[in-house]
């Protein structure tokens, strides 16, 4: 099927409909520019209109067996295999990612989809003690509602279902908002997924719009229980204050800064192909990336000079040649930014040991050295393919330094002994990091979430089931209580 000609629109209660809004989103291919769609934006009528038709179709949703929710997620993650080529390749158009790239967001996409088979049957009620006697409490576990999920446009596919398939398996509706780079991928992709595998009308609903149509109707909106949100840190504030103000429940993905140490005892060769990976899969437009590399001085000289010939041979094009390995920047005011934020850098006194070439859209990897310690590009997210290079002397400095940033998200310790990178994981303020691996990693059991600046919640496993559902006391008295008056 073509996604891009039947998928432009908005999906309100099982219907594709024309935006209501007062402007078009043109969907384009970063890398040559072609026109992939074009979406008129829904308005805050269809915000009304989604969040009313999810409401409805919940409250019978959660009165369905389990075991019925169960087999919607099986035959969605059978349309997902049958249809793995054409979603990998509406990937690597919409968002100029490389065929490994949409290969590998598939794939996760299909582990969270598998987990949420599982999570339908998971929510368990409990009988509690109590002190009064004859009674019996019982602690239920209910669906929330109704979620919204405002996904990025660098995994859009992965992070829009990580939220809405276990949401739904949990008895949930979902109104999902993605990226405007990426509406289809992020939306309308999945919304037809879920029809064709049988999900009743109203349960996902796709809104393609922005904050300068609709303001913060989407928030606001008395539906929503609870708002997962992924996208800068920036942004996350927002959301997370105007939810605030209406008591909202918040699960934030956001921005990071991981830093990737490799000790004075760190197999080289492994650490460098970590290194590598971890900084510029999908050009490092990845929260959980390696924006610095912080290398024992000890092992410098040999991990830099290995470091920056992996990174020179890296091929730099067309993202439909199977053969690229980076592929553009989603726009070009990201391609602008970051070629920006390199001449910062060598203004303030760094050494550019590789300087990447722009054209376009497409930005060649830079490998950044000697940046003055109180520059601020330390404690920023470098979304693209840039790396700094920064050298420390022993453990502690290198704690130090990780923890020099506003954000925590993620990182990676290299060391030949796992206990002594085990001990010094457990120093870095972040949500997650590995020893002896790369920093971007996501696995469905496994909590996932950051630290600081990173975001607020965790998603994967129980920690899903927490996020999307509720807990509700009932008591029963066995007998009559005695009142004080």
């Amino acid at each position: 099927m073509s996604f891009f000609a039947d998928l432009a629109y908005q999906f309100i209660d099982g219907e594709w409909r024309a935006g209501s809004g007062s402007w078009d989103i043109i969907d384009f291919n970063p890398y040559d520019q072609e026109k992939l769609a074009s979406i008129t934006v829904a308005g805050v009528d269809q915000v009304d209109e989604a969040y009313r038709a999810a409401e409805r179709a919940q409250r019978e949703w959660a009165k369905t067996n389990p075991y019925v929710r169960r087999q919607v997620i099986e035959r969605l993650l059978r349309l997902i295999e049958e249809r793995e080529e054409e979603i990998a390749e509406a990937l690597v158009l919409e968002l100029g990612g490389t065929h490994a790239k949409a290969a590998y967001e598939v794939h996760l996409a299909k582990e969270f989809v598998r987990e949420a088979i599982q999570l339908a049957l998971r929510p368990e009620g409990r009988i509690l003690p109590s002190p009064v006697d004859g009674k019996e409490n019982r602690v239920y576990r209910r669906p929330v509602g109704v979620i919204a999920v405002i996904s990025p446009f660098n995994f859009p596919f992965l992070i829009a279902m990580k939220s809405v398939a276990p949401a739904l398996a949990l008895g949930n509706a979902v109104v999902i908002k993605p990226n405007q780079n990426t509406p289809i991928a992020g939306g309308g992709l999945i919304a037809k997924l879920f029809q064709d595998a049988g999900l009743p009308d109203g349960l996902v609903n796709v809104l393609v719009t922005d904050i300068a149509e609709i303001g913060d109707a989407l928030i606001e909106h008395r539906v929503p229980k609870v708002i997962s949100f992924a996208g800068s840190d920036k942004v996350g504030r927002h959301v997370a204050s105007v939810s605030a103000g209406h008591f909202k429940r918040v699960i934030l993905e956001l921005s990071g800064n991981s830093a990737l140490i490799v000790l004075d005892d760190a197999d080289v060769d492994y650490a460098v192909d970590a290194a590598v990976f971890s900084r510029f899969i999908y050009q490092g437009q990845v929260c959980m990336a390696a924006n610095r590399v912080l290398v024992d001085r000890k092992v410098e000289a040999e991990f830099t000079e290995k470091f920056v010939a992996k990174v020179a041979a890296l091929r730099t094009g067309d993202p439909r040649d199977p053969q690229t390995q980076i592929g553009p920047l989603i726009n070009s005011f990201q391609a602008e930014a970051l070629t920006a934020l390199v001449d910062r850098a060598v203004a303030e006194g760094a050494t550019a040991l590789l300087r990447g070439r722009t054209e376009g859209n497409l930005v060649e990897p830079s490998v950044l050295a000697g940046l003055p310690a109180d520059s601020g590009l330390h404690t920023q997210e470098i979304f693209g393919p840039v790396v700094l290079l920064v050298p420390f002397d022993g453990e502690d400095e290198a704690v130090r330094i990780a923890n020099d940033s506003p954000y925590g998200l993620s990182g990676a310790v290299h060391t030949a002994n796992v206990e002594r990178g085990a001990r010094i994981a457990g120093r870095i303020d972040t949500g997650m990091i590995h020893v002896n691996d790369g920093t971007v990693h996501d696995e469905p059991l496994v909590a996932f979430g950051g630290e600081k600046c990173s975001g607020v919640g965790r998603l994967n496993g129980e920690s899903t089931v927490e996020a999307f559902t509720t807990q509700k006391w009932v008591s029963i008295q066995h007998g009559r209580s005695k009142f004080p008056f």
